[in-house]
């Protein structure tokens, strides 16, 4: 079939409209605040090779890792017609467990395996363990929650009962986790009917045939991309601060290799895996060098399969980069991801140095708290890193997250809290001929007993600047108690009686020198 340049733009943006459609019913039709209001979930559309075809501009860490859960829903379950499967093991296709994922296969032929998959990702804020939010600091995977191996949603015939009752009973909040799965469930639904009806007008080999042809398209643009890059070899490293347990700083170690067209990603000496929640799976990892290079992209180079490409990552077992079952992994996807993207970022900055910005904000500074009958999540934003010619950006999520502010009415409506102060920490960013955004300051105060965990990093060094800038201030926790400010590790679990208050102000970004 001959390409037609004008055809394929056209079937980029239908694609990708049928993961924001999804996306935009689902965060319609969750009741949680950090799926209706933060739009903490992702939506992607995979081939029968579980090739990624198109996404929606949701979370990077979410769908840059996704496509193993539709390997993992292949090979552990038999699919049928009107199946969708839920998942959310780190070992078998997830990242971490908050993060529940489900996947439906869409058969286009009468016999045979699926034609493509339909996949959406949401951080749910609580999936059981030891603690509200269950973004605790455990000592394994148990403890952080409900490990939920790819098993059959639903079926043709309707849910899967005993699934429902089984999750409703090791969850806090169940009717809000049962919706939010629900409304995940629809969103797939809706996919499949504007696939249907994509293929019906297109028709199945014309359609196919353009999922081929905008992977291709995608990898040649990449390759253009990368010979910008001279071939050799960039080192670069950085590490995470502590495991919440009192152990590290544990560093992540980069060899970047460039090779006849090629990035090779070798994290093989980075340091062996923790005893506390910050280890990061493959999955994480390749989201992370994917995500790397897609920001050296055009904007409108449509993020498929293609990118992938031309990526090598090799990680070693049993270090902080492939950890091995049943190592606790809850700040993995969303701690360990953007010092990941830190060291990948540095290493390319050593060909392109007017490509990459100074370090950002390094941390997503995860917030959970409830108690026996409600749980609320949400991550903070924090200062960017600058880049050549224009100051970083305050108070902004960046690389790995890409989530909203959760207003300040919904979080008084649904949690026994006061907001005393939420502004910009000023001056946090680095000082340079280009200075770093500036972090935030945020207030909680309790007015019911409450558990608060806190998963955050860069409390000890601030973000990195760039050639000479200054780096960024370093992120601090504290809480009032009884008249007097106490500071507070960057990870742990407190318990908040009424009253007290929880400050947390988050990092600034590099600055950029001249």
């Amino acid at each position: 079939m001959d390409l037609d340049p004008i055809r394929l733009e056209v079937f980029q943006n239908l694609l990708a409209a049928v993961c924001e459609e999804s996306g935009g019913l689902l965060s319609r039709t969750a009741i949680s605040p950090n799926i209706r209001e933060r739009r903490d979930y992702s939506c992607a559309l995979f081939d029968a090779d579980a090739r990624l075809v198109a996404q929606a501009a949701h979370i990077p860490v979410h769908l840059g890792s996704a496509a193993e859960s539709v390997r993992a829903t292949v090979r552990s379950v038999d699919l049928q017609p009107g199946d969708v499967v839920i998942l959310n093991d780190p070992y078998a296709g997830g990242t971490h467990l908050p993060d529940v994922t489900m996947v439906r296969p869409i058969f286009l032929s009468r016999s045979g395996p699926p034609t493509f998959f339909v996949v959406n990702r949401a951080h749910h804020a609580d999936i059981g363990g030891a603690v509200p939010g269950s973004m605790g600091i455990a000592a394994d995977l148990i403890a952080e929650g409900v490990v939920i191996p790819p098993i059959k949603f639903r079926t043709s015939e309707g849910y899967n009962e005993d699934v429902l009752t089984l999750l409703s009973a090791n969850v806090r909040a169940p009717r809000e986790r049962i919706v939010d799965f629900q409304a995940q469930d629809a969103a797939l639904l809706l996919a499949e009917q504007r696939l249907r009806q994509l293929v019906k007008e297109q028709g199945k080999a014309t359609t196919l045939a353009y999922c081929s042809y905008l992977m291709d398209y995608s990898e040649k643009i990449v390759k253009r991309v990368l010979r910008a890059i001279p071939d050799g070899e960039y080192q670069a490293e950085d590490s995470m601060e502590d495991d919440g347990m009192g152990n590290g700083p544990f560093v992540l170690r980069l060899n970047l290799r460039k090779r006849r067209g090629l990035l090779r990603f070798d994290f093989s000496a980075t340091d062996g895996q923790a005893a506390g929640g910050i280890n990061a799976n493959r999955s994480i990892v390749l989201a992370a060098c994917v995500y790397t290079v897609r920001c050296l992209c055009p904007d409108r180079l449509p993020t498929n399969e293609g990118l992938f490409r031309r990526i090598r990552v090799e990680t070693a077992p049993a270090t902080l980069v492939q950890p091995l079952a049943p190592a606790p992994v809850a700040g993995g996807n969303v701690e360990t991801s953007q010092r990941l993207v830190d060291v990948c970022m540095r290493a390319v900055s050593q060909a392109l140095p007017d490509a990459i910005p100074a370090g950002s904000t390094g941390t997503m500074s995860n917030v959970s708290m409830g108690n026996r009958q409600f749980a609320f999540y949400e991550t903070l934003p924090g200062g960017a890193g600058a880049l050549p010619g224009a100051a970083g950006t305050s108070a902004v999520q960046t690389h790995m997250t890409n989530t909203r502010n959760t207003p300040i009415e919904e979080m008084e409506r649904q949690a026994p809290l006061r907001i005393r102060r939420l502004t910009v920490r000023r001056r946090s960013g680095g000082r340079g001929r280009w200075v770093g955004g500036d972090g935030i300051v945020k207030e909680y105060e309790v007015t019911a007993p409450l558990i608060v965990s806190v998963f955050a990093d860069r409390h000890a060094t601030g973000p990195k600047g760039l050639r000479g800038g200054g780096d960024g201030k370093p992120g601090r926790l504290a809480v009032l108690q009884g008249g007097r400010w106490k500071t507070l590790p960057a990870k742990g679990t407190h318990h908040l009686s009424v009253g007290d208050v929880l400050r947390i102000e988050t990092p600034g970004g590099g600055a950029l020198g001249g």
